[in-house]
């Protein structure tokens, strides 16, 4: 059985939405039954009988390779949220998705109670701009109801030519009614890594998803981070947030520019060659410096797999919300046909064994997304200092001028906090201050 089937590639992600996802009979000889193959002759007598029905009662005629096919995307599906029977064209278009452009939406999803369960929205993308956010359950497709529907047929639906609108109807926890949103058809061209100094001496990176080539990418952004701080960087943000994952290879090469030595990542599984151990090589892209890692509720399996690696080596902080939960691998296996199967087939563990599958990453930190905002009502505005109350005595070591000098520069360094480059991103501007802090006590 084997021999059908050629790994293609080991994926520890779902289906990107806009990526632009046989069984043969034999005539068995009447027995009561088997021992020495261990067929379970029943059940196949129970297939048989309700295929023959299905070809003599059902209201319409069926095809025997529609019913075949549909046989075997529900033996797939049965088994978990990830695994599928992807038929040519499905898997023409997957592969397509690998490259890290196609056309669509922009989000990856997966299946939640009949339902499309938005995993994470890519950065950038139609779906991100237009508001769709992880945790979201797409009910309706244009005028069409989800449920009842396969993933990839609902994938077919929401992909289309560029400049193209599809109307979403999603249901969002904490909101009262179904959300209706347009979203604009476009090219979804996926960058992996972006980065910026969020001030002197401190950078971010973000990783929006795990391709082949992201780790080079990382090193390649954080060489150019330092070229623009013109010295080594004190401390680094390392956003994983709405991150549904990728290829674990990448995610074991991201841990390990940080990680000096000891495993990263290892899986396990039926098959001999389902166990992978991935460990460190020496070296530390940021030479000891602290590190903030951004999870949250979208941050699934290849983003979870770094998450834990660092937290597991303690070499870095992991601050945010609890992470997806998604500890399998799935192998893509070709078939003859020219079709494939996506197969879970093995567990993915932390450096100290740990199983995320269903748990998720719980952060160092906890932090609910909050935004804060530049308003006149801002509390820091509103905040009572010494010097603002009726008859406080004056600074006799200080000018006037001093004093003025002072409330300048106050005001402008609360203007800057207002405007860092981590404004209006609370768990951001939090791992700015905790970096700062982190420098300050290793200092002392």
């Amino acid at each position: 059985m084997s021999n059908q089937y050629k790994t293609v590639l080991v994926l520890v992600f779902g289906i990107f939405v806009g990526v632009s996802v046989s069984l043969t009979s034999s005539v068995m000889a009447e027995r009561t039954t088997d021992d020495s193959t261990g067929l379970p002759l029943n059940e196949l007598r129970n297939f048989s009988d309700i295929f023959a029905r299905v070809k003599t009662d059902y209201v319409e005629d069926v095809d025997d390779k529609t019913l075949l096919e549909n046989a075997i995307r529900g033996m797939l599906t049965g088994l978990d949220p990830h695994s599928s029977y992807l038929n040519v064209d499905e898997y023409k278009e997957l592969k397509i998705g690998t490259t890290g452009k196609f056309g669509g939406l922009g989000i990856q999803v997966g299946m939640e109670d009949g339902f499309v369960k938005v995993i994470s929205p890519i950065d950038d993308t139609p779906a991100f701009r237009a508001g769709i956010e992880s945790g979201d359950l797409i009910i309706r497709l244009n005028d069409k109801s989800v449920k009842g529907m396969t993933l990839n047929d609902a994938v077919k639906i929401m992909r289309g030519d560029p400049g193209t609108d599809i109307k979403l109807t999603v249901i969002r926890e904490g909101a009262d009614k179904p959300l209706p949103f347009t979203v604009t058809r476009d090219i979804i061209s996926v960058k992996s890594v972006k980065s910026r100094i969020l001030e002197q001496d401190y950078g971010y990176i973000r990783i929006s998803n795990f391709q082949s080539k992201t780790a080079r990418d990382l090193v390649n952004e954080l060489s150019n981070l330092k070229k623009e701080n013109k010295d080594e960087l004190k401390g680094l943000v390392l956003d994983l947030r709405n991150n549904p994952g990728g290829v674990l290879s990448a995610a074991a090469d991201v841990s390990d520019a940080f990680i000096n030595d000891g495993k990263l990542v290892y899986t396990k599984g039926r098959i001999a060659n389902s166990d992978f151990e991935f460990n460190a090589k020496p070296g530390d892209i940021m030479n000891g410096s602290p590190v903030v890692v951004l999870i949250n509720g979208g941050s699934a399996s290849a983003s979870e797999i770094v998450a834990g690696a660092l937290q597991d080596h303690k070499r870095a902080i992991i601050m945010g919300s609890k992470s997806f939960g998604k500890g399998s691998v799935q192998t893509i296996q070709e078939l003859r046909s020219g079709g494939a199967v996506k197969i879970t087939t093995a567990r993915y563990f932390t450096p100290n064994g740990r199983s995320i599958q269903g748990e998720g990453i719980t952060p160092d930190i906890l932090l609910e997304r909050y935004k804060v905002t530049d308003t006149k009502d801002d509390i820091a505005s509103l905040r009572v200092k010494e010097s603002d109350l009726s008859g406080s005595i004056s600074n006799p070591t200080k000018s006037q001028e001093a004093i003025k000098k002072a409330e300048a520069e106050g005001k402008k360094e609360d203007a800057e906090k207002k405007h860092v480059k981590a404004s209006d991103d609370f768990q951001l501007y939090e791992a700015l201050l905790l970096l700062k802090g982190l420098n300050i006590l290793g200092k002392s």
